[in-house]
């Protein structure tokens, strides 16, 4: 555009930004690096002698580190960022830090505060959408009702922004991924078919209708954390994300040491997620996850593809996974419920490990 100012020729380069999701090669937890590739990874750290303290740490994949303050007190700490899964970018912002916030609940605890972890590309971005991006973290958190007290910004090709989310929990009330036993029901707290629709999104597949309902999933903070913990009924307790529920189902069966047994027609489905895979909008972060654990998984012989992709399918702020006593089931679900999570259901149960060493049964 020329405007013509007292004999001045002034040319202005109207700047039109990119969309968000144009610039990363993955969005949310579905960027995250496989898990087969993440094994070999962390072969070479197992080696650490861990202080007492430390309740919790990288031993069962779970989904925070816990240390030990004093006989009260235990300090949860955990970390998420990611590249964006939406183009708006104060959508972008609160999915992100309620993602992260999540794994302070699945561990049982309450948050305290977090500290933002920022990286972005400063000359494709304005500031105006960065700061859009921090302030739809800060309402999450608001939410929350925690504090951003501080954190760290990096220029970086990729937008990624995420939390250091830290929390407190009484130390016999840290519940695990990995203590479920033999006999519990497995409860799932929200729908699954987050990857599909972000899938769909980046297509251009996605109505207005499933966008708003896949922002109401991933943005609903998982607050039952702490009032599950505090039953003696609950087991283990930890929340699905990147891997799908399968392979979050698999590390709470690994680390249990039993079998887990899902039953896929009561899995919860985000509305229209059946269709929108079947019309192939899947995410490659699903093939990989299945790639990387497949061969510990029994499917039934009446089961498809489609359901292999909606078990593998990457969750982004997912909901929690909770094996409880049968008897604590309607304890559990009022927790839920009183919390607003309608969609929370009773998936599968625990039993004794298969012979073969099968670590997940999906009828």
């Amino acid at each position: 555009m020329t405007i013509s100012k007292n004999n001045t020729t002034t040319t202005l380069q109207a700047r039109t930004e990119p969309l968000l999701t144009s610039l990363s090669h993955g969005g949310g937890c579905g960027c995250k690096i496989a898990p087969g590739v993440l094994s070999e990874i962390l072969k070479g750290t197992s080696g650490m002698v861990m202080p007492k303290e430390l309740l919790v740490g990288i031993e069962t994949a779970d989904d925070a580190a816990v240390y030990q303050i004093n006989d009260e007190q235990a300090l949860i700490a955990t970390t998420d960022f990611f590249m964006p899964i939406v183009d708006n970018p104060f959508d972008f912002g609160r999915i992100a830090a309620t993602n992260a916030i999540s794994d302070v609940y699945a561990m049982g605890g309450t948050p305290i505060m977090a500290l933002a972890l920022v990286g972005m590309p400063i000359s494709v971005l304005s500031t105006h959408t960065i700061g859009q991006i921090l302030a739809g973290g800060q309402s999450v958190c608001q939410q929350a009702g925690i504090p951003i007290a501080g954190g760290h910004t990096i220029d970086s090709v990729e937008p990624i922004y995420g939390l250091v989310a830290l929390g407190l929990i009484h130390p016999k009330r840290v519940k695990r991924n990995a203590q479920a036993q033999v006999g519990d029901c497995l409860i799932l707290g929200k729908p699954l078919g987050v990857g599909v629709m972000s899938a769909a999104l980046k297509k251009g597949a996605l109505s207005g209708e499933g966008y708003t309902q896949m922002l109401a999933c991933t943005t609903q903070l998982n607050t039952p954390g702490p009032d599950l913990a505090a039953l003696e009924g609950v087991h283990a307790l930890t929340d699905v994300t990147g891997f799908g529920l399968a392979g979050h189902a698999l590390e709470m069966a690994r680390g249990s040491g039993f079998t887990v047994k899902l039953h896929i027609d009561k899995v919860p489905l985000l509305p229209g997620v059946r269709e929108l895979a079947a019309q192939g909008m899947v995410t490659g972060a699903s093939g990989r996850n299945w790639e990387a654990y497949g061969n510990e998984i029994r499917l039934a012989p009446n089961l498809s593809q489609l359901d292999q992709d909606l078990l593998s399918d990457p969750q982004t702020s997912g909901g929690l996974l909770v094996a409880c006593a049968p008897e604590t089931v309607a304890q559990v679900m009022e927790v839920f419920n009183r919390h607003g999570f309608a969609a929370a259901t009773v998936i599968g149960k625990v039993v004794a490990r298969m012979p073969e060493g099968i670590c997940l049964e999906v009828v």
